[in-house]
């Protein structure tokens, strides 16, 4: 029987990559890189695949990986996690966002919800039975105001999402914003899911703020990650949950009756590929220059960039050069100027229009140089 009911059309990024393709346009809207992976992983998938690792993986993944993972987060973090007891392989981060809620959620709890948000978390909450209370933040910090999370508290709260880095803004927690959240999740006894799936993609050599930092905060949260979004190969759906014991035994739960394992080949080929600290370590540097030559083109033709500090994402303010609504200039800009992008517009429950568009820089230069190109004609045509 559901939980709850959910009324929910096609994404923004199926209608924007779908309008991008009809109109031969740059795709900057949807999160995915167009340069290819490390050779040395694809070589270890394939290897493995020769080796004979094709058949079903143990329900929380292969105990190499999960292992290797552990030994991430002890590197990372500082955090002693048991690969037996509280991690667990999964077929991408929004399927483990997707479990953790269904394992903790019942009818009528509450969640509280940041927004812009990514656009699976409300359906998920309300699938479930939940009721997502929106946190608006605002341009151009996107800083959360805590003592209005502390007035939306109620008997019925159950849980806190984060994201950080956040999408799509790009903003970062700092520890300030973490101690007052261990100080509202533990004070109300919450449960906390932190989406932290670009968690490498760091700039200006700053320092990332985890839940996993937080050893008595993780007693309480559920902490997800992309394979996806640091090795390049978002196509893989290939991620990992962390959680205490008490907490992991409960998402297997929900967990071996849905995808019960995932793709065993890349499961192996991860496993040898983790030990090279420096393919992870090296991605805000690798990163960073994209974010800024994509600010020097988009900046040159009056689209005004709003600092990001993580993520591969970067916001830019148009109010300067058309009033209309985010939706209709993002399709414009997609069909007449050959460039595509998000409205910031879709992450928001109410829809409400800032004059802000949302651009990704995982991309080749060659794109990003090409984009601004087709853009500097536009906007001088």
């Amino acid at each position: 029987m559901l939980k709850g009911k959910i009324d929910v059309g096609e994404t923004i990024f199926t209608t924007m990559s779908r309008l991008s393709s009809e109109c031969g346009a740059i795709n900057l809207g949807q999160g995915f890189p167009d340069y290819p992976m490390d050779g040395k992983l694809v070589n270890l998938l394939t290897q493995a695949m020769h080796d004979g690792h094709n058949q079903y993986a143990p329900l929380a993944g292969i105990a190499p990986l999960r292992k290797a993972i552990a030994e991430k987060i002890d590197f990372l973090y500082g955090l002693s996690v048991d690969p037996e007891t509280e991690v667990c392989v999964t077929p991408g981060a929004t399927y483990a966002i997707y479990t953790a809620f269904t394992t903790v959620l019942h009818e009528g709890d509450e969640v509280i919800v940041f927004e812009p948000a990514y656009d699976s978390y409300i359906p998920n909450i309300e699938i479930n039975g939940g009721r997502p209370v929106l946190i608006p933040l605002s341009a151009p910090d996107f800083k959360i105001d805590w003592e209005r999370v502390r007035e939306a508290i109620t008997p019925r709260t159950k849980m806190i999402i984060i994201n950080n880095p956040h999408n799509p803004s790009g903003m970062l927690l700092s520890t300030t914003d973490m101690a007052e959240l261990s100080d509202i999740v533990l004070g109300n006894d919450l449960y906390l899911l932190s989406d932290e799936v670009y968690e490498h993609l760091v700039f200006d050599d700053q320092r990332f703020e985890s839940v996993l930092r937080y050893p008595e905060l993780f007693q309480r949260s559920f902490v997800t990650y992309s394979f996806g979004k640091v090795y390049h190969c978002t196509g893989w759906k290939t991620g990992y949950c962390i959680a205490p014991g008490k907490l992991m035994t409960e998402f297997k739960k929900v967990h071996q009756y849905n995808a019960f394992c995932c793709f065993s080949p890349v499961q192996f080929a991860l496993a040898n590929y983790l030990g090279d600290k420096e393919a992870y370590l090296g991605l805000g540097k690798f990163f960073e220059p994209k974010r800024d030559l994509l600010e020097s083109l988009l900046s040159a033709v009056g689209l005004k960039p709003i600092p990001s500090k993580g993520s591969f994402f970067q916001l830019y303010d148009y109010s300067d050069l058309s009033n209309e609504d985010e939706l209709s200039y993002v399709k414009r800009l997609t069909v007449e100027a050959g460039v595509s992008a998000i409205p910031v517009s879709s992450f928001y429950a109410d829809k409400r229009n800032q004059g802000l568009l949302r651009f990704c820089f995982a991309k080749e230069d060659a794109t990003l140089r090409e984009a601004g190109a087709r853009l500097k004609a536009f906007f001088e045509s």
